[in-house]
């Protein structure tokens, strides 16, 4: 069943929609609302149901209980006297829609993919002038899944994290609505970790014909505890082709990615391969089990290398202190992303898709 919210002041919905005004907050015995209502205001213009009336969300999310699944969620945005400047985030703080700017009288519907997991579908707002005239969140089964097994590299932040960022948390604005990216990935784990703890067999669980896994591991398994360690010659490869494994299982279809460089340079202004063997077993399964490969290795050591030392900071997470709430010391991380990293990186492995020929992710770019 499709939900349908009708954005503005107290008054009447459009037909078939449910009136949300700046005073929803949400409380789970009504299932949906805003979770600051003191961050949104409310506005008629004109009398023309849905695009007549909007919220104004500054800096805040609005909540819908859900079944947990893949959403095609389509949002209308406008102002008849105003120009509108809007990005929206999803679930996990993934970026679906930057930047989406109208002119005065324009409005705009757009549609993208979201996959839920907990129950509860979460649209954040920002931008200079965010409008939300209306909201459409529809279940999909046709949709083509995009699985993520990784580690923090690629995982998903919290908005309380920003501006740490993953490049699998970017991934969903690249594609249009028949693509839902589901990012599994989780901070600290291996290619052995993840499967002990069960998180390989919650895709196997989703994993459907058509569907997409890209696996990346690596910064892990160099770790020295039993737990996490695995050897690039031996147990490394065992590991990964359980993954091989159960994406073929279901006829979905398996993709190595190489880890993602660190920012560690040496005197000549060159990356330093902090993942030693590792990478080259990617490369070497890849060829074995005849599976696609995006070597993000390459990819990220050719982009640090152009950009140099200095200019990798905007890409790491790298701030002075004050300069962020999460990181108000300061940080100096040469590992993890900010924002602007993360999407740069997510460029990488759409280039990679576009590299591999992968038409059936391809024909779905934006």
């Amino acid at each position: 069943m499709t939900l349908r919210f009708d954005f503005g002041p107290e008054g009447t919905a459009a037909d078939g929609y449910v009136k949300v005004t700046a005073t929803d907050l949400y409380h789970s015995g009504k299932g949906y609302g805003f979770t600051d209502c003191s961050r949104v205001s409310a506005d008629r213009r004109e009398e023309t149901r849905l695009t007549g009336d909007f919220c104004i969300p500054f800096g805040t999310s609005f909540l819908a209980d859900v079944e947990d699944g893949n959403y095609i969620v389509t949002v209308t945005m406008g102002d008849t006297f105003a120009p509108t400047d809007t990005t929206v985030k999803t679930n996990g703080e993934r970026l679906v829609l930057r930047n989406v700017n109208t002119v005065e009288g324009q409005y705009v519907r757009e549609r993208f993919a979201v996959n839920v997991l907990g129950g509860q579908l979460k649209l954040s707002f920002k931008g200079t002038a965010p409008r939300i005239n209306a909201l459409e969140i529809t279940p999909s089964h046709e949709q083509i899944t995009l699985f993520l097994a990784g580690d923090s590299t690629v995982t998903d932040s919290s908005e309380e994290g920003f501006p740490f960022s993953g490049w699998g948390q970017m991934l969903q604005c690249f594609f249009k609505h028949d693509v839902a990216v589901a990012n599994h990935a989780k901070g600290g784990r291996s290619s052995k970790s993840f499967i002990s703890e069960g998180r390989l067999a919650l895709i196997d669980e989703e994993l459907k014909e058509g569907d997409f896994l890209f696996i990346q591991f690596g910064h892990n398994d160099q770790k020295a505890d039993p737990e996490r360690h695995t050897d690039p010659t031996t147990t490394y490869p065992e590991h990964l082709r359980q993954y091989i494994a159960a994406a073929r299982s279901k006829k979905a279809n398996p993709v190595l990615v190489t880890s993602v460089h660190r920012r560690y340079f040496d005197a000549e202004g060159k990356v330093e391969n902090t993942h030693g063997s590792y990478l080259d077993a990617v490369r070497q399964l890849a060829e074995e089990e005849g599976v696609p490969l995006i070597d993000l290795a390459d990819k990220s050591k050719r982009l640090f290398e152009e950009l140099g030392p200095e200019e990798t900071k905007s890409i790491f997470l790298w701030g002075s202190p004050g300069e962020w709430k999460s990181r108000s010391s300061g940080v100096a991380d040469n590992t993890h992303f900010q924002e602007r990293g993360g999407l740069r990186v997510a460029e990488l492995v759409v280039q990679g898709i576009r590299e591999n020929r992968m038409q059936n992710l391809i024909m779905y770019l934006r």
